[in-house]
């Protein structure tokens, strides 16, 4: 069985890889982490640097699953990302990280966690970083 996660550089893509992991380790599942952005070639504060990278590297090494990372060459909007591998690797659930956002805000740029519990084909679970 597959889990797929959406990771960025940002607490709540942090707390949903931790959830991920958990899970993968106590199922037994395999672990796709999809490490896209919005806009490729321009700077982008969710993208990974070389640290943030490494970083991830250490954190799958360390958790005892069998992990693979995808890096989407597409400007594709995240949602469509994570979607893309979930139905590429035949994802059995998706995890996500949501953060609190206006109404406002959701209306003028979407909602990525709102299209992938929309439109994803397998189970997905929404994990909020601690405050």
């Amino acid at each position: 069985m597959t889990i797929v996660v959406g990771y960025t550089a940002t607490p709540s893509a942090r707390a949903a890889l931790a959830h991920a992991i958990d899970v993968a380790r106590r199922d037994s599942h395999s672990l796709v982490v999809v490490t896209g952005s919005r806009e490729r070639g321009q700077r982008d504060g969710r993208r990974l640097d070389e640290e943030q990278s490494a970083e991830l590297d250490r954190l799958l090494a360390e958790s005892g699953v069998e992990a693979a990372r995808v890096a989407p060459e597409t400007e594709d909007e995240p949602a469509e990302q994570v979607l893309e591998a979930a139905r590429e690797h035949d994802a059995d659930l998706i995890v996500i990280g949501v953060r609190r956002r206006s109404p406002v805000g959701k209306f003028l740029l979407g909602s990525a966690a709102q299209r992938i519990l929309l439109e994803a084909d397998c189970p997905v679970v929404a994990v909020k970083a601690p405050r």
